[in-house]
């Protein structure tokens, strides 16, 4: 007879540390007891009754947010990833917790193909695994985010955020040296050894990224969280394409 600590090991290696049945699937989780840590830093700017409401994750994993969302009562939560294992692992965790996911592979340039918009879309740990990070957010702001989006990053550098100028003359370069100016950087090779992490934010970048996506900052529970609402584009903006 196959246990669920069977089922847990044969879906390793987790990156959520969750508690299924009493049974840990990451309790030597370099972060700590991760998500659930970052989760308190955050968890209040959340409605406490999400009734009615539907609910998007990208990025999913095993499904940490997702199962909180529909804990708090969303009526319809979607978790989508590119990667199936961690897919798996939010289906059994989901049948562990008692909740009801509707689970999809797909990556966040395909969200089109989801043919809705959701009432909060949560984009966490995501977009410094991209290589068009920017493209991602206004894909999302095409095509599902109908009212809220939480988000968040990595992200090295400086806390503080500069007050941009509407412009700036060619000769001045005083704002590039700034510590304080968005700064996006690249990384060619590994960061941490994953191949897939390719744009660090610092804080600044990350704000001034999802204004220019056309989202309105609402509150930053902690640095690198961010509650948005959907609002308008920067006139100066194209559309953004339609994919998927």
């Amino acid at each position: 007879m196959t246990t669920l600590t069977d089922r847990i090991e044969n879906l390793a290696p987790w990156f959520h540390n969750l508690r299924l049945d009493g049974i840990e699937t990451a309790p030597d989780h370099p972060l700590g007891d991760y998500p659930a840590f970052k989760w308190d830093g955050f968890r209040h700017v959340i409605p406490e009754d999400l009734s009615g409401q539907t609910v998007l994750d990208i990025g999913c994993n095993a499904g940490f947010y997702a199962i909180e969302m529909a804990r708090r009562g969303a009526e319809k939560v979607v978790g989508i990833d590119s990667d199936p294992r961690y897919l798996a692992q939010a289906k059994l965790a989901a049948e562990v917790a008692g909740v009801e996911l509707e689970l999809q592979q797909m990556s966040v340039y395909e969200v089109g193909r989801l043919g809705m918009r959701f009432d909060f879309v949560i984009f966490m740990g995501v977009l410094y695994h991209l290589r068009h990070p920017l493209l991602a957010l206004d894909l999302l702001w095409e095509h599902v985010v109908g009212d809220r989006l939480l988000f968040q990053s990595m992200q090295r550098g400086s806390d503080e955020q500069a007050e941009p100028q509407p412009d700036y003359p060619f000769e001045d370069e005083s704002p590039f040296a700034r510590e304080d100016w968005p700064r996006l950087h690249f990384l060619e090779h590994r960061y941490a050894g994953d191949p897939t992490n390719w744009f660090v934010p610092n804080r600044a970048a990350s704000a001034a990224m999802l204004r220019s996506a056309g989202f309105r900052i609402e509150a930053q529970p902690e640095p690198e969280v961010f509650l948005c609402r959907r609002g308008d584009r920067p006139e100066a903006v194209d559309p953004p394409p339609r994919i998927g």
